[in-house]
């Protein structure tokens, strides 16, 4: 067995072994050592192989499906092996014969298809990069596919926004050329990735065959029929479904016919935007406090996935734009029927991943339940669409309805039972009248029953042992059982042992059967067997309607996707007060009463404080062709970031194709967004805050048009001041006249407002504060203008900074103020001493006693009563408190 092991094993490196030997998969070895570690199992041994014992571990085969996912979150790879003969062929070889065993099916990350295996709000793709190298330089390309859902699409690259691309799509696995892996201009990209990252021999991606490979997955003579390809994207495309036969084994999902994205039409979005907006994720990983959290009102699995998949990739085209729009305000314009679409949709089931199931032989009789009820939700669906005058987009999902298989719902209904079991071994999940013959059975069956609890009752009264019982188990079948006092009755006369033919001792009981009980557990074992057999045979009938309908089915569930991204979208936009933008192929960007789509929820829960509206206006001056930049100053605390933020998030959200938080906007199509807030390092690159700070702003002033939006903040501050002034002045003229880019720039360099002087489309912007008694108070409101100050001192004092360190450094930035800054260092030598105390003794013999000493030398204490006293106290306390701001 362990030599049959070692071959297998061979055979899949790189993959943890699943061995099944009986009711458990086994690890040996080193796959041992590591799935135990992993899921904190028990590590034993067996055996022994050149003089060293062999490391073991098991799972259960019934709860592998746990242990697999947790294998798969931590970035294993698991070979499936089964046995794939019948133990009593091998016993013909041989008494010592090892049942043939093979692997069936290589699960990796970016290959399940298990229900728990899978979010159902998450895709789960597989793609696979290509290069291709001629005269004109090398082509890239990408293909990713959902096993799951049968989803397959294309799109060309290039080294420059791979990455963008790759994390827009969001591959739980990527596969690449083993010589291309070891690329140098590409690893920075793969070090980003990790674990996703997964070598494959280079022949995988070979363009010379790769036409012929996806012709004949798809069983076709030629791809003429396909669409126009690069041979790039054919290597791409080849690739992924080599990868999908080499981890599927003998079985082939549904995939669709693959779809080619132009890179134009997408909003593209870098990566490290992508990570400081927060769109799907939190910086700390999590969903909660992302965008798509936030505006996430769909009710179906493929309606999440879809809106997930609108928000990573938002559109550039106007028109199709405004068709999601058309269909969000006709839905909020009839609120009794987006009602009865969301609780119809609330029964569809995840027909794609079902689907997905049966064609590979997973699925079981709840994954024809699926593609039942969710055929008879879409029929209501359609039902509520109908004879209504719609918009383009909802016109076309119920086309997609309406070629659903109409009949194939109504046949699955009168073939299913209403309970259906998980596994279609258990049987019991045709209905009663489906089949004759497994109705005739069935009643043998239950007849069986009747007639056992008859013999038992005569077999008591025979003998006269009232507590005389038939009994059932796997290995002695069906018996009869009495305790060993009343056994004498069956066996001390010759009469009563031949009728009662012994079976089994027991300590404390006896068991017997008789020729008339087994020759009833015969008839009720081929009843079974047979009953099962006829289930067995049904199911495969039905797995082969239903996936001969794969693509209508596909098709009228990406409609049902597309009506509940849009209902949910307009519940979001009337619970929330959203308005529909206006967007179209000019440079505007005008935004009023804008607010943040997260942060404004999470006030509403957590208080009663409103979020502060603000407006933001980018759109071309008064004979300008180009739109506008805001240079923004103000306080910490006082709302920039989450200003920045908004307007970017709104601008994604109407490309998106979703009405945005805000009394009013008009937007014009943006080609790329780069959104630089917040700082963070890459120690693991050697790379400091202020490094990885410089590299982004490099990337955008590398990248952005005249229909890019630029959102930058606080360029420079991670250098000397002087430095990071410079930095960040380039910076901005740099966008102004080279880029010409729409943008906002927020910065503590009050310096930079000089430039509004000169740079003709720069306008000054703050966020307003208010003081009051020392204290400054945050309106968050953006207004015209320039902040004189940053406020920081403020800021440090309700952070909790020790009075006496905010005191110095008052002082401190009085005297920098007053100092030459031509040469500060020189003139400030002097006057700073380095002690706080110097300070103080100085103050001291300039001001005098202060007014709580002159105030305290006044109180006549022997003439005060104690209640006037107190008053004096809380006074003097007053003052002091006063001196301190």
């Amino acid at each position: 067995m362990m030599e049959q092991y070692i071959e297998i094993k061979a055979n899949n490196p790189g993959s943890l072994l699943f061995y099944r030997m009986g009711d458990f998969y086994e690890l040996f070895f080193e796959d041992a050592v590591d799935a135990s570690r992993a899921l904190g199992i028990t590590l034993t041994k067996r055996g022994q192989h050149l003089g060293q014992d062999i490391p073991m571990c098991g799972v259960p085969v019934h709860a592998a499906d746990d242990y697999l996912q947790k294998l798969i979150s931590l970035g294993f790879r698991v070979a499936v092996c089964e046995q794939v003969e019948d133990p009593a062929e091998a016993k013909k070889r041989g008494s010592k014969s090892v049942v043939r065993r093979d692997v069936v099916r290589l699960v990796t990350p970016g290959t399940i298809t298990e229900e728990k295996l899978l979010s159902p709000s998450e895709s789960n793709y597989l793609m696979a990069l290509a290069r291709i190298r001629g005269g004109s330089g090398a082509v890239m390309a990408l293909a990713w596919i959902d096993i799951s859902t049968g989803v397959f699409r294309l799109a060309e690259t290039e080294p420059s926004r791979l990455l963008a691309d790759i994390l827009r799509i969001d591959p739980r696995e990527l596969i690449v050329a083993d010589t291309l892996f070891h690329d140098l201009e590409l690893k920075p990209a793969f070090d980003v990735l990790g674990r996703v990252v997964v070598p494959q021999p280079a022949v995988l991606f070979d363009s010379a065959t790769a036409e012929t490979r996806i012709a004949r997955y798809y069983n076709v003579g030629t791809l003429d029929g396909f669409g126009s390809f690069s041979r790039a994207e054919h290597a791409a495309a080849a690739a992924a479904v080599a990868y999908v036969e080499k981890t599927q084994i003998a079985e082939r999902p549904p995939l669709g016919r693959p779809e080619r994205e132009s890179a134009a039409s997408t909003l593209f979005i870098d990566p490290a935007t992508r990570a400081n907006l927060e769109l799907t994720r939190t910086l700390a990983g999590d969903r909660n406090g992302s965008l798509l959290k936030a505006i996430d009102r769909t009710v179906t699995g493929g309606g999440a996935r879809l809106l997930a998949e609108r928000l990573m990739s938002p559109l550039t085209d106007a028109e199709a734009i405004g068709q999601r729009l058309d269909s969000i305000g006709f839905l909020m314009s009839e609120p009794s029927l987006c009602s009865d679409l969301r609780d119809a949709l609330k029964h569809v089931p995840d027909m794609p991943r079902a689907l997905s199931r049966l064609a590979l032989d997973r699925g079981g009789p709840r994954d024809l339940g699926a593609i039942r009820y969710g055929l008879g939700a879409a029929a209501q669906v359609a039902r509520f669409l109908g004879e209504r005058l719609l918009p383009e987009e909802l016109q076309q999902a119920l086309a997609g309805l309406a070629a659903l298989p109409a009949g194939l719902e109504a046949w699955l209904g009168g073939m299913l039972a209403e309970e259906l079991p998980l596994l279609k071994r258990d049987g019991g999940f045709l209905a009663k009248g489906a089949n004759p013959e497994l109705d005739e059975v069935r009643a043998l069956r239950d007849e069986s029953r009747r007639v056992i609890a008859g013999l038992q009752l005569q077999y008591a009264e025979e003998t006269g042992i009232k507590s005389l019982k038939i009994k059932h188990n796997n290995v002695l079948g069906y018996f009869i059982e009495v305790t060993a006092g009343n056994a004498g009755t069956m066996t001390d006369t010759p009469e009563a042992k031949a009728r009662f033919i012994h079976r089994q001792t027991m300590a404390s009981a006896m068991r017997f059967t008789t020729t008339e009980l087994a020759d009833l557990e015969s008839r009720i074992a081929n009843a079974a067997d047979r009953a099962l057999t006829i289930e067995l045979a049904a199911f495969d009938e039905m797995v082969k309607a239903v996936v001969g309908e794969a693509e209508r089915i596909k098709a009228g569930a990406r409609a049902l996707a597309v009506i509940d991204v849009g209902a949910g979208l307009a519940l979001l936009a009337e619970e929330q007060n959203y308005c529909r933008p206006v967007v179209d192929a000019s440079t505007m960007f005008a935004i009023s009463g804008g607010r943040h789509p997260v942060v404004e929820q999470a006030l509403r829960r957590q208080s009663a404080n409103p979020f502060v509206a603000n407006n933001c206006d980018l759109s071309p001056k008064h004979g300008e062709a180009l739109g506008a930049i805001w240079l923004l100053t103000g306080p910490n605390m006082g709302g920039k970031s989450t200003f920045l933020r908004q307007n970017a998030l709104i601008a994604i959200l109407a490309q998106m194709g979703s009405f945005v938080p805000a009394a009013s906007a008009h937007i014009g199509v943006v080609d790329r967004l780069f959104s630089r807030v917040g700082a963070s390092d890459d120690l693991a690159r050697g790379r400091s805050t202020f490094m990885v700070e410089m590299v982004e702003t490099a990337a955008i002033l590398n990248q952005a048009t005249e229909r890019s939006l630029v959102i930058l903040d606080e360029i420079g501050r991670g250098t000397a001041t002087f430095d990071g002034l410079s930095i960040a002045w380039a910076a901005v003229e740099h966008l102004h006249e080279i880029n010409r880019c729409r943008g906002l720039f927020a910065t503590h360099f009050h310096e930079l407002t000089v430039l509004s002087e000169k740079l003709s489309r720069l306008s000054n912007a703050t966020m307003r504060v208010k003081e009051w008694h020392g204290d400054v108070i945050f309106l968050h409101e953006v207004g015209p203008g320039a902040a004189d100050r940053s406020y920081g001192i403020q800021v440090a004092r309700l952070a909790g900074l020790p009075a006496s360190v905010v005191a110095r450094a008052r002082d401190v930035l009085t005297k920098l103020e007053d100092a030459d800054r031509k040469n500060p260092a020189s003139q400030l030598i002097d006057d700073l001493p380095l002690f706080q105390v110097a300070v103080r003794r100085e103050e001291q013999k300039r001001a005098g006693p202060s007014k709580v000493e002159e105030a305290l030398k006044d109180l006549a204490l022997d003439d005060m009563t104690p209640r006037e006293a107190l008053d004096a106290l809380y006074d003097l306390k007053k003052q002091l408190d006063t001196e301190k701001r």
